[in-house]
């Protein structure tokens, strides 16, 4: 049984995106490389032609992921979401047993970005955040050891 696959409206275009690229500008040229060098004759010691090839099943297996994951998806507006408690879009301001002060926002496996502070839904920190509130404690399950994290500020935006 496949689930849903939550994804923010910023998310769900960065998918479109990178699939209307694949299927209107990078398949073509791969497309148009691989005939010409089959028509260059004998394709087992052809190197564009095998390259072609393969570049050519990449994009297709990227394209019907891709596919698989938009037909999933299930948009979430975060700046429609009015909330006491974290949900999925929420952005969360935190801080750790060691003082220090983080904010993430919790989005769909698609949309991680480490670097941007985004996490995913099914993290641990993210799992353990859901439902909570602004003040509570929450102990996180990692796999490195479980640590303490105080919510301090969470906004839909």
């Amino acid at each position: 049984m496949e689930t849903k696959n939550y994804i923010t409206r910023k998310g769900f275009e960065k998918l479109k995106s990178e699939a209307e690229f694949l299927f209107y500008k990078d398949r073509p040229k791969v497309v148009e490389v691989v005939s010409w060098a089959a028509s260059n004759g004998d394709r087992s010691e052809n190197a564009d032609y095998q390259y072609g090839k393969k570049r050519l099943r990449e994009i297709d297996s990227r394209l019907r992921f891709l596919r698989d994951r938009m037909d999933l998806a299930e948009i979430v507006d975060p700046e429609k979401i009015k909330s006491e408690v974290i949900l999925f879009g929420a952005s969360v301001t935190l801080e750790t047993e060691d003082g220090i002060l983080k904010t993430y926002q919790i989005v769909g496996e698609d949309e991680i970005d480490t670097e941007g502070n985004k996490i995913s839904w099914k993290s641990p920190i993210a799992k353990a955040l859901l439902g909570k509130k602004i003040g509570d404690e929450v102990l996180v399950k990692k796999p490195k050891g479980d640590m303490y994290i105080s919510i301090l500020k969470i906004e839909f935006v």
